[in-house]
């Protein structure tokens, strides 16, 4: 089954597929009318896009396996080279999508005991459909920009996760996101909610073979997090040099809430993704750690945004990125501290590594502060590679591309220390094949 071309028509093919009640295609067609009348962004990078030739939905079997098995053997295959079915025995539960939709969930029984629920989201509005409707759409507003309106009217897959009050789960969880096929759209929609007192870690990996055809990635998070509670959320989207990813994340925090955004972009040809905090409750706090990878010709437009509204709330930015080879790494970021965010805090530190001459890294930071209780502290540095750093180590033995190896990575020392020990070494993997 593959559906091309954004129409009315095809919006409701998507939804007979899958069975859905009507609130929801209802919500689809208003999505469509709204992305209509919604401009392209007027900021970042620059691309061309037909949204009539994208492939907006693509699966031949939407039944969702709990083992491998079940799974068909070339795909299979290609998630064992990916080293995603062997990560599973570091986690509490993973879910995978393969195109268009969810193809393999699982997550370990004393889970479903503690009645964490961790599924797709089509599942979830099946099941759960009173506790999917009180907080879908409600972070991440239709109306926001042309892309949440897009993922709003043909969204397929993504997850459903809900941490019930008083409730920490020892290991993360895990999605995993696959696109495979020549100028496909993936779509997916995940919703995270971490009720009071809970806490969450969960984990993202992205990827996708290269093609000459331009491939679409617009996808949707939204994230809960409760009184008390926290939320770790750890993404590296190593996306190939063909794939467009337009993403929208944003977390609304509760009273002493913790949530942390973990980003890395490697892949890509051109990037627009910035985290978001609404730190709505008293003592909340917000932390974005990101690393930014522009190499041959890439885009990455990435940032943060962290919008303070209680009392004695805190912010953190760390923006690091790197471009070579003409590539062009832009922090792009906004943070506003509202007059009712008295004795808050926010720091935003951004440092740019240039390897080459023919590259750039540019920042548009938008700093606000309404009340002058609060502040904000800016730090930024450019920089290059110290020659006599490199001659340095070049006299210890090492070659000159491994010496500019041990720089980087010493650079992004900061966004490889947050995250699991798995994923720092397949984070200087990625780095290696990539600088």
């Amino acid at each position: 089954m593959e559906i091309i071309g954004l129409t009315k028509e095809n919006i409701e093919k998507i939804s007979q597929i899958k069975h859905e009640e009507q609130w929801i295609l209802d919500y689809r067609l208003k999505c469509f009318e709204l992305f209509k009348t919604i401009d392209m962004p007027s900021y970042g990078p620059k691309y061309d896009l037909d949204f009539d030739k994208v492939i907006y939905y693509k699966n031949d079997d939407n039944k969702i396996n709990s083992n491998w098995n079940n799974v068909s053997e070339d795909v299979k295959k290609e998630f064992e080279c990916l080293g995603v079915i062997d990560s599973e025995k570091y986690l509490d539960g993973i879910g995978v999508q393969y195109e268009s939709e969810v193809i393999y969930h699982n997550m370990l029984e004393e889970l479903v005991k503690k009645n964490v629920i961790f599924t797709s989201i089509e599942m979830a509005m099946k099941k759960y459909p009173d506790l999917v409707k009180k907080y879908f759409s409600k972070i991440v507003s239709p109306t926001d920009n042309k892309f949440t309106a897009l993922n709003g009217a043909v969204f397929s897959g993504g997850s459903f996760i809900y941490i019930p009050p008083n409730t920490t789960l020892d290991r993360p969880l895990q999605s995993y996101f696959r696109i495979n096929s020549r100028g496909m759209g993936q779509f997916e929609r995940t919703l995270i909610v971490v009720d009071d007192n809970s806490h969450l870690h969960y984990v993202e990996g992205c990827t996708a073979p290269t093609y000459s055809d331009s491939s679409l990635h617009a996808a949707v998070v939204e994230i809960y997090v409760g009184k008390n509670s926290s939320c770790r959320y750890t993404t590296i989207q190593n996306w190939a040099t063909n794939v467009l990813n337009l993403v929208t994340k944003r977390a609304l925090v509760e009273e002493n809430g913790v949530m942390e955004w973990i980003d890395g972009n490697i892949g890509s040809r051109a990037t627009m993704k910035y985290p978001a905090c609404i730190l709505k409750g008293d003592n909340s706090s917000g932390t974005c750690v990101t690393i930014s990878v522009a190499t041959k010709e890439q885009q990455q437009d990435s940032g943060a945004r962290m919008i303070h509204i209680g009392k004695n709330t805190k912010s953190n930015i760390i923006s690091k990125s790197i471009s070579r080879f003409v590539g062009n790494a832009t922090y792009r970021g906004k943070v506003e501290i509202k007059e009712s965010a008295i004795n808050s805090k926010a720091i935003v530190k951004c440092d740019s590594l240039i390897l080459d001459k023919d590259s750039k890294s540019d920042a548009y930071p938008t700093n606000i502060c309404r009340t002058s209780l609060s502040n904000i502290e800016h730090e930024a540095t450019v920089s290059r590679i110290n020659e006599d750093n490199l001659f340095y180590l070049m006299s210890k033995g090492l070659t000159e591309e491994k010496a500019t190896e041990l720089i980087v990575l010493g650079f992004i020392e900061k966004f490889r220390e947050e995250l699991p020990m798995e994923y720092a070494v397949e984070l200087n993997q990625l780095l290696k094949r990539n600088l």
